[in-house]
């Protein structure tokens, strides 16, 4: 071509399409040799909110803060939080203090031992799912010696109260042994199938185990590589030998959640409530480990929280996290 007699509009076309093979490769050649820190935060800047996914090696942090008279602090910036991991400062690529949508999960002891708290349990889950967020994805797992979802399989989350409800109603029977410890370990695996990034699962029952393959220990590890928090609550009968609400104290104070022990089954419903107000005000933070060892280690956590307007105020967050199992997979 006589590049001198070209009409402009030609070369113009000509020197995009030169511009466009230089520049496109450097782009994938910058994203090629990200480091391993900046990836996640890029894809969080992209899609305009906290994503986290499973080729993301994030550390995910739901705190609540309070202050002196244990009323919720919700209106802090990212600014005011600091993150360590084993005494050393991280920073924080992810973080969101919105009431954004949410994966709940709903375990239920549906051994002998419930069969008085069943209709109790029943409006619980119901009243609380139907002040949930349109978006929130929502499931229960019923477990006696046997664990299985109460939705059908085709339908893994709802978020229709009514739909739950029915579901919880046909497969609640209260009949049978208790495996807590396989029902923890099945709910830790379909909360992780979310996709939402705030996780929880309640767990219902009186903390007992007579019927499980899965130790106590083997669900404490898998708690700790999650990024669920887990609220417990605790119906305890006093005749029942084999209840433990040591166990269900220490997977919520191992994952930042709370653990309730109503005295009466007419306040369970009251429980779900103050449990829902609790995720609805906790901020998620997310950041990628300094240490980039994926060496199944148990690093611990700690939060500090600042805030010279309001003066002290309390921190609750999962005490520490499991190094290389952060997203388990089902």
């Amino acid at each position: 071509m006589n590049w001198r007699r070209a009409p402009l509009g030609v070369l113009a076309l000509v020197m995009n399409v030169m511009v466009r093979a230089w520049f496109v490769p450097l782009i994938v050649l910058a994203i090629l040799t990200m480091s391993a820190a900046d990836a996640p935060r890029v894809l969080s800047q992209e899609l305009g909110r906290p994503t986290f996914t499973s080729g993301a090696e994030l550390v995910v942090v739901h705190v609540t803060v309070k202050d002196r008279r244990g009323a919720y602090v919700t209106s802090l910036s990212r600014e005011a939080f600091q993150v360590f991991e084993d005494g050393h400062p991280q920073r924080i690529d992810f973080f969101t203090g919105e009431d954004s949508p949410i994966t709940v999960g709903f375990l239920l002891d549906n051994s002998g031992s419930m069969r008085e708290g069943r209709t109790r349990v029943i409006a619980a889950v119901t009243a609380f799912a139907g002040s949930s967020d349109s978006q929130d994805e929502l499931f229960a797992l019923a477990f006696n010696e046997h664990v299985r979802p109460t939705l059908p399989p085709s339908m893994p989350f709802t978020s229709s109260p009514d739909v739950l409800r029915a579901s919880l109603v046909s497969a609640l029977s209260t009949l049978g042994l208790t495996a807590m410890h396989d029902a923890i370990s099945n709910g830790l695996s379909h909360v992780a199938r979310g996709s939402n990034p705030r996780r929880a699962l309640i767990v219902v029952g009186d903390g007992g185990d007579n019927a499980s393959t899965t130790t106590f220990e083997q669900v404490l590890r898998k708690a700790q590589a999650s990024n669920a928090a887990i609220y417990t609550v605790g119906i305890i009968d006093p005749l029942e030998r084999h209840a433990n609400p040591t166990l269900l104290k220490r997977l919520a104070l191992t994952t930042g959640g709370e653990s309730f022990f109503p005295r009466r089954l007419d306040q369970v419903e009251d429980v779900f409530r103050k449990i829902g107000h609790d995720v609805r005000n906790s901020y998620t933070l997310g950041y990628v480990s300094s240490k980039q060892a994926r060496d199944g280690q148990y690093r611990q956590i700690r939060v500090a929280v600042t805030d010279p307007a309001r003066g002290a105020l309390s921190v609750r967050t999962r005490d520490g996290y499991r190094a290389g199992g952060a997203w388990p997979k089902p």
